[in-house]
């Protein structure tokens, strides 16, 4: 059964944005006040009364524009309508009436889907003669809202729920695979979930900086449900100039917190650069999945081995993810793309892994017979036992006698054990070790 979908259209500046944060409980969507900042169509989940749905935020639409970034989100207003089950039409109650809005209205009404019509921007009690004027759109009774306020959202909410059709699936999903694209502007993140989806979902030009929100678009693939996560690209903090592309850093390295598995998209014709390294460190050090994708293979020309060659020098440079898969793919030809989604689901598997008490201790004890742990002063290194802590990442936690004694060159000969047992493909291992002085 498909989620039910609601999309926010409406002109620039009306704040649809602030809205679509507000209905999603957390900021997603970039707000400033300044037209066109939402470029993209921008996919979160809501909860109303326990009923939870897709939320798509808009950029703002100016129907007659024929500037390239302005008739691309026409593009993508249109595709989000069309895939909408009610759409929520926002409308500035401060400004009134304009003949953007009885054009966007125009073009609402003829989709034949269910509008509902938000008047924003009223945080006074006492209803402005303004809104009246929004009857003049034919859809109905319009719903003043101040989204900034919180007010009158808890109504809004009311009628949008009452308005999805009764076939549409509104319980909780538990089982989403969250996937982020991330990497530097310009390597073809956006255009692999493009040709990865089998549609033009996310705007792909050849504009530096387009994608500015972190992008979430949900979609089913062999029976497993997922949300792909596409990111800006993060620039050098001295090329960063205005408020906008700050919030995209930040916005990128939030969508890594909330995804279970990243895809490090890299340029195969420029290699790995200092800005990759350092995104990698980030999904790294938050415990995340990784698969690396060398991206635009088709233009990299071939010799002997050259693929031999390239992945040495990605794990020489890249050498602290060394657990994550590398795939040569082109985003363009659609080359390998069906091997990258395998590898998702192995990290996906892997990242829920867990290992049963009896057999991890196994393992250890039979490490510990082949390779004696280290000794200092006189006191050798002594662990007791090891159990799963937790998984997604997996965490262990080993109880040794002194945690002053454990080398890291030891932790990494333990890790290389446990993945020869039972590989973690794809996904990072957490040690956690605890002092524990065994009684006598």
């Amino acid at each position: 059964m498909e989620r039910a979908v609601l999309c926010i259209v409406g002109r620039p500046n009306v704040g649809k944005s602030t809205l679509f944060n507000k209905l999603v409980g957390r900021r997603i969507a970039i707000t400033e006040d300044t037209p066109g900042v939402t470029r993209d169509r921008i996919y979160a989940e809501a909860e109303w009364l326990g009923k939870y749905f897709t939320v798509i935020d808009t950029g703002g639409l100016e129907p007659d524009s024929e500037e390239i970034i302005m008739s691309n989100i026409r593009r993508q207003v249109e595709i989000a309508v069309d895939t909408a089950d009610v759409i929520l039409f926002v409308v500035d109650g401060v400004e009134g009436l304009s003949p953007t809005d009885i054009e966007i209205g125009n073009m609402l009404r003829r989709s034949g889907k269910k509008v509902v019509v938000a008047c924003n921007k009223i945080d006074t009690p006492k209803t402005p003669q303004e809104i009246y004027e929004f009857y003049e759109l034919g859809l109905g009774e319009p719903i003043v809202i101040s989204a900034e306020q919180s007010l009158g959202i808890g109504d809004l909410l009311d009628e949008i729920v009452r308005n999805f059709p009764e076939d549409r699936d509104t319980e909780i999903n538990e089982d989403l695979i969250k996937v982020a694209f991330i990497g530097k502007p310009n390597v073809g993140k956006s255009s692999l979930i493009n040709k990865i989806l089998g549609e033009e979902r996310v705007i792909v030009t050849d504009i530096p900086g387009t994608t500015r929100d972190a992008i979430d678009t949900f979609f089913d693939y062999n029976d497993n449900n997922y949300v792909f996560i596409d990111t800006a690209g993060l620039r050098r903090k001295r090329s960063i100039y205005e408020n906008i592309e700050r919030y995209s850093v930040v916005r990128t390295l939030t969508a890594v917190d909330r995804s279970d598995i990243c895809v490090l998209v890299i340029d195969a014709t420029e290699g790995v650069t200092e800005q990759d390294t350092k995104i990698a460190g980030y999904a790294h050090d938050n415990g995340k999945g990784i698969i690396i994708a060398i991206n635009k293979w088709d233009l990299v020309k071939k010799e002997t081995n050259t693929h031999l060659e390239f992945e040495k020098d990605i794990r020489k440079t890249l050498g602290f993810i060394s657990y994550a898969p590398i795939v040569f793919i082109s985003a363009m030809t659609g080359q390998r793309v069906q091997r990258l989604m395998e590898l998702i689901n192995i990290a996906n598997n892997n990242y829920s892994l867990r290992i049963s008490t009896g057999v991890l201790n196994d393992i250890i004890n039979e490490a510990v017979l082949l390779n004696q742990p280290p000794s200092e002063k006189g006191r050798r290194l002594r662990i007791y036992y090891g159990t799963q802590a937790s998984a997604r990442p997996p965490k262990f936690v080993i109880f040794i006698n002194d945690k002053e004694l454990m080398h890291f060159s030891y932790s990494r000969y333990l890790e290389n054990q446990i993945r020869n047992h039972f590989g973690f493909a794809g996904v990072p291992i957490i040690f956690e070790f605890k002092q524990k002085e065994r009684s006598q």
